[in-house]
């Protein structure tokens, strides 16, 4: 009887690192992987602590992998998510963190069988460094995708493509998208990891392979995207210290992005955005705030795009409105609304609230209510342009964009509200993310925050302006407005699907491959 795992001998395997090598040597890349992020984003430093945590995995076993794989992870999201400690505390964080280990450790644990089975299987020299690889690259994708959509919609952050906004590499993701960006990314890692501990080749030959990769990836030119007129835009941040979580009196974000706009009255603007809750008094229910941002419209001669938490029924819903002064009625009304389609669970509402609400019943008592999932398309029709809106998270949402772009949006609003977050990383890490969205879709993105990190960027990720944190002010521009359909729009999730298909099928077929030679050599030795 053949065993199902039954695992190739690492003869195959040159440089096998030990469990007791590769357990700190895990640790070590995630606190090196975190380097590579924002706010330090020292790029290649992401690419060398990815590179790290797949090599602490070849030639080890699947359970020792998963061991590896959650001591690794835990150094990396422990750091890379401690902003999420500000308002919550330790158990939140600890719950999420642990919720990614999981996959995190999984993820690994299918690369440690990528090196052993398919090292057995393409034993040829390009086989070795190129098939091996891009399994490796494609196990790697496969977990980033389920973690990204699973559970109740998953965590999209801190996919390894995140990590090169300011790097000369990121126009790759107008070709491949964000899963495909990540794929190139851990490819060329694993190839060079490859190259270095391949038998058959001198190091001069391993520098110069991998030399010649990461030159292929750096000369690959940037998508062209054709511009289709502009929108002169003011982006407002008025450093309301009002969060989801945090304590302030009631009205405050809307006087102080007030406060800041009311000085621009003889600016000449196409659009006015305001950030996520801007307007913490919802005027579609209040008289007051309807005036002031009514006024604000009047004045500006103007659309404004405002966050309000509004209501329908007993549902509450986290929007932006588009706010317009109506001569003819001689009032403003909403002319359109987005309701937040997919709101963050745990944070804005509560996914089976009556199995977790008693486990902690003073935490989740931080989220009273439940926002409802929205059903509103995703764009505002302006003069002159077609505005898709993402709302904080929505910015990481795969979905949520491919929805933007499917209706037709040639700029891209993301209001945001960090100010739960403080003086952490979490903005300029949401940042880099929009500024990769940006290059991903050929879409200039207007990212505007209550507390910062704002900024406006063009179709190719350069930025226009940008507001320091904690510091109120406004960015005027005119901003770039694009119909161009980038490949990695095109493709939407398609390249995914096929990453992980073809990662699941070489796998297979590298493990069947090996049980088949384990039959036939049982049958020779048979008498």
């Amino acid at each position: 009887m053949i065993p199902l795992f039954a695992l190739p001998s690492h003869r195959g395997i040159r440089f096998r690192v030990p469990l007791r090598v590769a357990l700190p040597l895990a640790v070590f890349a995630g606190w090196v992987m975190d380097l590579g992020f924002p706010d330090r984003d020292w790029w290649p430093l992401a690419l060398v602590g990815a590179g790290l945590m797949i090599l602490s995995v070849r030639g080890v076993s699947f359970p020792q992998a998963l061991l590896v794989g959650a001591l690794g992870s835990f150094s990396f999201y422990g750091i890379h998510i401690w902003w999420l400690t500000v308002y919550l505390g330790l158990i939140p964080w600890v719950a999420l963190v642990l919720a990614q280990v999981f996959f995190f450790s999984l993820g690994l644990g299918l690369i440690s069988l990528v090196w052993r089975y398919s090292s057995a299987q393409w034993t040829s020299l390009s086989g070795r460094l190129v098939v091996v690889p891009a399994l490796i690259a494609g196990a790697w994708v496969t977990r980033e995708a389920i973690s990204s959509v699973y559970p109740w919609g998953g965590f999209a952050w801190a996919r390894i493509a995140q990590s090169q906004s300011e790097s000369p590499l990121a126009p790759l993701i107008a070709w491949v998208g964000t899963s495909g960006f990540s794929f190139l990314l851990i490819w060329f890692v694993a190839g060079v990891i490859a190259a270095f501990t391949e038998r058959r080749m001198s190091a001069d030959a391993a520098l110069t392979v991998s030399a010649a990769g990461l030159v292929a990836l750096l000369v690959w030119p940037a998508w062209p995207i054709q511009e289709s007129g502009s929108l002169r835009v003011l982006g407002v941040q008025g450093n309301a210290d009002a969060g989801l979580y945090a304590d302030y009196d009631r009205g405050d974000n809307l006087s102080d992005h007030y406060q800041v706009t009311r000085e621009l009255y003889d600016e000449d603007v196409d659009v006015i955005l305001w950030p996520e809750n801007a307007s913490d008094i919802d005027p579609l229910r209040y008289p007051g705030a309807a005036a002031v941002v009514s006024e604000v419209s009047r004045e500006l001669n103007a659309p404004l795009v405002v966050g309000a938490i509004t209501k329908d029924g007993d549902d509450s819903y986290n929007s932006m409105l588009l706010w317009e002064w109506d001569d003819e009625l001689e009032r403003g009304i909403a002319r359109d609304q987005y309701d937040k389609i997919h709101p963050v669970p745990f944070a804005e509402y509560l996914p089976e609230r009556d199995f977790f609400y008693p486990l902690a019943p003073a935490l989740f008592s931080m989220i009273p209510r439940d926002y409802s999932f929205g059903q509103r398309d995703t764009v505002f029709a302006l003069e002159g342009a077609l505005a898709g809106i993402a709302i904080c998270f929505d910015i990481v949402d795969d979905e949520i964009l491919w929805s933007i772009m499917g209706e037709g949006a040639d700029i891209i609003f993301a209001p945001t509200n960090n100010a739960d977050f403080g003086r952490t990383d979490q903005s300029v890490q949401q940042l880099a993310i929009a500024r990769l969205r940006a290059i991903e879709t050929g879409r200039s993105v207007v990212n505007v925050s209550t507390v910062g990190t704002s900024a406006i960027m063009d179709p190719y990720g350069k930025t226009l302006d940008r507001l320091p944190v904690y510091t109120e002010g406004y960015m005027i521009q005119d901003v770039p407005l694009s119909t161009t359909l980038t490949p990695a729009t095109a493709l939407g999730r398609s390249v995914e699907t096929f990453v992980i298909g073809l990662t699941l099928a070489g796998l297979g077929i590298a493990m069947a491959s090996h049980r088949g030679r384990v039959r036939r050599k049982e049958a020779a030795t048979r008498p």
